[in-house]
């Protein structure tokens, strides 16, 4: 393979990519500050030690939208961990306040985190558990809140009417709409002498009534468990409630519903390449090229006596620049799209849109690997038909019913964003790696294009271009497209689950695999009009 720098030097960029990664992850883990070791002092646990005690020893928790709210005005990570973890042999769908952010209070990055991990959860059929301890919106951006905030006890409640069970552990505050959490699930437990579940704390009471009364007899753990009956079980301490939390989900009686794996038979191979080679092979810089097949045989199953090929490339000699092919990742069937020179012509989207359609025909997943500057513009492009044929792939994504699995591995620009199967489009999981990029278009396309538009305005206008004055212009729209395209800016924004290490990846695809088989796979053969 060609490439335009040392791999040693593609290396170097990338670790540092990686080291600037982890020190934004960081700052999500200690968002609470010094109110941390505040909290540990009173004898309670962090919401991620909750987590790492909820979840089976030695099996993994797969974080997602740790970056939620970078950049914005509130702590990383909204005062919220998420994610999916197997708790005795199922796997959940896992929500806990971070009461050492605000007291676990929800801002609107909050909200907006929770909705796609109830998304997620009912896409994929988890049964969720909320480890729960916050003292409901953040009251100063109530007006973002209140009105949407809804939908999450909407989702609770369709879940347990889907038979998909809810478990609440509340270790401390929950209150005013932090309360229906506990109130909207079909299992709770509360922590003895530290739960407090009430709609209107005393002093809103006294407010309200002119009542005068206590927290615990307001809306304590024993309360609840004794008379109220909101509580199931009362827990003697923190652990206790995990311990209780665990026995309740090994009794769900919870099977897949999808493919299961024959227990105890090896399905897969290693990849026939090391994964760590990624980081040689994969630029930081979007203009250089890089072959996808690469960092495909670095990601699959490698090849075994079973099958011999660890990728079965589809139309190789046609389309060239988007590379699509079967392989199988973690012993699971699945189908990968990846961009191999950046732009989709007629002939990409065309092969697209018929290998989508042979996914859905064989009920197969399908993977995108985006590194994409869109479609291919200019006159020749129009006229031979790029608009008909870019939508027949966007059509065939949009109406595609298998699962969708999506990586931004660098560029993803313009429409080649949504042919790609991005954002919009509800891809089951959506990951990015650390140096990749996405907008409308490029910094300096942008700016360009403002350029032209500005300089053909003052000649219809009769008036001289300044294009000197434009200089300062041109600069600042680069700077604001080239901040807003960056990873951490879309994470933050909630654009996708996660910025990950590019070595990362096929673990991280494997959870994900694991996940969408609770449900079964279908694929869709009705896919409405294709444009010709």
């Amino acid at each position: 393979m060609t490439v335009d720098a040392a791999p040693e030097s593609r290396r170097d960029s990338m670790l540092a990519k990686i080291e600037e990664l982890h020190a934004e992850q960081t700052k999500a883990v200690e968002a609470g500050g010094k109110y941390i070791t505040r909290h540990k002092e009173r004898g309670k646990l962090t919401a991620r030690e909750r987590i790492e005690l909820l979840v089976d020893e030695g099996s993994a928790f797969l974080e997602l939208m740790p970056l939620a709210g970078w950049g914005k005005d509130f702590a990383v990570g909204a005062s919220l961990v998420t994610g999916i973890g197997v708790v005795e042999g199922v796997e959940c769908m896992i929500v806990a306040n971070d009461p050492t952010v605000k007291g676990g209070a929800l801002n609107p990055w909050s909200v907006k985190k929770n909705f796609r991990a109830l998304d997620i959860a009912a896409e994929n059929n988890l049964p969720t558990v909320n480890l729960t301890e916050s003292g409901g919106a953040d009251l100063p951006t109530q007006s973002e809140i209140f009105i949407p905030g809804g939908r999450g006890f909407r989702d609770l409640t369709r879940s347990s009417a889907r038979k998909v069970p809810t478990v609440s552990v509340v270790f401390g505050n929950s209150t005013a709409g932090g309360a229906y959490v506990p109130g909207m699930s079909d299992y709770v437990i509360m922590v003895k002498e530290q739960a407090k579940v009430f709609l209107a704390g005393p002093p809103l009471v006294k407010m309200a009534t002119g009542e005068e009364t206590d927290d615990e007899s307001l809306g304590g753990a024993e309360m609840h468990s004794r008379i109220s009956g909101s509580s199931d079980f009362l827990a003697v301490d923190e652990r206790d409630a995990i311990r209780i939390a665990r026995r309740v989900v090994a009794r769900l009686n919870w099977r897949k519903r999808g493919a299961v794996p024959t227990p105890g038979l090896t399905t897969y191979a290693e990849p026939d390449l090391d994964p760590d080679d990624l980081l040689d092979l994969i630029p930081t810089d979007l203009k250089e090229p890089f072959d996808p097949r690469e960092a495909i045989l670095r990601i699959v199953d490698g090849t075994s006596a079973d099958n011999g090929v660890a990728f079965d490339e589809f139309k190789p000699l046609y389309g060239t620049s988007l590379c699509v092919g079967w392989a199988s990742l973690h012993g699971q069937p699945i189908g990968i799209l990846a961009n191999a020179r950046g732009v989709l012509m007629s002939e990409e989207a065309q092969k697209a849109a018929q290998f989508i359609q042979l996914a859905n025909q064989k009920d197969t997943p399908l993977l995108f690997l985006h590194n994409t500057t869109g479609y291919m513009v200019g006159k020749d492009y129009e006229q031979g038909g790029i608009i008909k044929h870019g939508a027949q792939m966007i059509n065939a994504v949009s109406n595609s019913k298998v699962p969708h699995l999506t990586v931004i591995m660098g560029a993803s620009y313009g429409a080649g964003n949504y042919g790609m199967n991005g954002r919009a489009y509800d891809p089951r999981f959506l990951f990015t790696w650390p140096g990749a990029k996405s907008a409308v278009m490029g910094p300096q396309q942008l700016a360009g294009v403002l350029e032209i538009v500005a300089r053909e305005s003052a000649e219809k206008k009769g008036q001289v271009f300044d294009a000197d004055g434009f200089v300062a212009v041109r600069e600042m729209v680069e700077g604001m497209v080239e901040e807003q395209s960056l990873p951490y800016f879309l994470s933050g924004m909630v654009y996708d689950d996660g910025v990950i290490d590019p070595r990362d990846t096929r673990t991280v695809l494997g959870i994900c695999l694991s996940v969408i088989n609770n449900q079964p796979i279908e694929g869709e053969m009705n896919f409405g009009v294709f444009r010709l």
